[in-house]
């Protein structure tokens, strides 16, 4: 079994998970009740039925709705997700319900339906995003749909989705205006598509694997001219039962083109199999190499 963390370095971890989950609280309520409420907008899941309720029954209880429809999900987290879990989940629904409940007398942003829309949108997706990052969770309805995936095999995705959807039809149902829950769906997917990107970040990460005739010569060639690090694996034709090497390249998308350009160049006959990549974690030697390669490569074109 690998070393546990020195101390002073969970500590440093911690206090950067929590502060992360603090400032996307704060961009998350700040959305809330500056470009939703004003506009009538929901968002989904816990939050979207805790607007719902605030909505009918006054804006003032909207952190009691959303601390008290959470506690069942941090229960079932605790039962059967992990505890760890639960301290950061926990943590994260107090800041997020704080946050809500300070800005109540501020001034309201003036805004039209698209930029309410798109800008709330926009800053409730970074604001969850962040608090996922960091560990966190304020919406206990994807613990309801990780419990159901494992034992329905219904995917969390499409759970998610599904309760959603019944969450908007009920509030352009009790409220008999359908445009609300339009445009409430469409702030939902800018937020989805904005916290997408702040959990997975910009960088799109391409994993290529090559069958050649030459793999030596090849990863010879990618090393030298890309600066990229690469893998053998061993593999076998289906076919022809010959021993192969397969070589297995991480590259960022930039550079893809220039080496789908070396491979067919050295071996027009090799076959590539290309997928996109969520994320890669790195170990620490590993990231100081691959950094010091991207450097040394921008340097040789900058100054050539």
């Amino acid at each position: 079994m690998g070393q546990p963390l020195p101390l002073k370095t969970r500590i440093v971890n911690h206090i950067i998970s929590y502060f992360g989950m603090t400032v996307g609280a704060f961009f998350a309520a700040m959305a809330i009740r500056m470009f939703l409420i004003p506009n009538e907008l929901i968002d989904g899941g816990v939050i979207g039925i805790s607007l719902i309720l605030a909505r009918l029954y006054g804006a003032s209880y909207l952190s009691f709705f959303l601390l008290l429809l959470n506690l069942p999900f941090i229960y079932l987290a605790y039962r059967f997700i992990r505890r760890s879990f639960v301290l950061h989940m926990l943590a994260a629904i107090v800041f997020f319900a704080f946050f809500l409940s300070i800005p109540e007398k501020l001034p309201l942003f003036a805004a039209d339906a698209l930029e309410a829309i798109v800008i709330g949108g926009a800053m409730l997706g970074a604001g969850a995003g962040l608090i996922i990052r960091h560990g966190g969770c304020t919406d206990g309805t994807e613990i309801l749909a990780i419990l159901i995936n494992r034992k329905k095999g219904f995917t969390v995705g499409q759970v998610i989705f599904f309760i959603n959807i019944f969450i908007f039809t009920a509030y352009g149902w009790i409220f008999s205006d359908w445009h609300i829950a339009l445009r409430s769906l469409m702030t939902y997917i800018v937020a989805f598509k904005m916290m997408d990107i702040v959990i997975a970040g910009l960088e799109e990460l391409k994993s290529v694997l090559i069958m050649c005739s030459k793999p030596d010569k090849l990863s010879k060639i990618i090393t030298h001219e890309l600066g990229l690090g690469l893998t053998f694996i061993k593999g076998k034709g289906g076919y022809s039962g010959e021993d192969r090497d397969i070589l297995f390249i991480i590259v960022e998308r930039l550079d893809l083109a220039e080496l789908k350009e070396i491979v067919l160049r050295e071996d027009p006959a090799a076959f590539m199999a290309i997928e996109n990549l969520h994320e890669v974690a790195y170990g620490r030697t590993a990231r100081t190499a691959l950094k010091r390669k991207s450097r040394i490569k921008f340097a040789k074109g900058f100054f050539s």
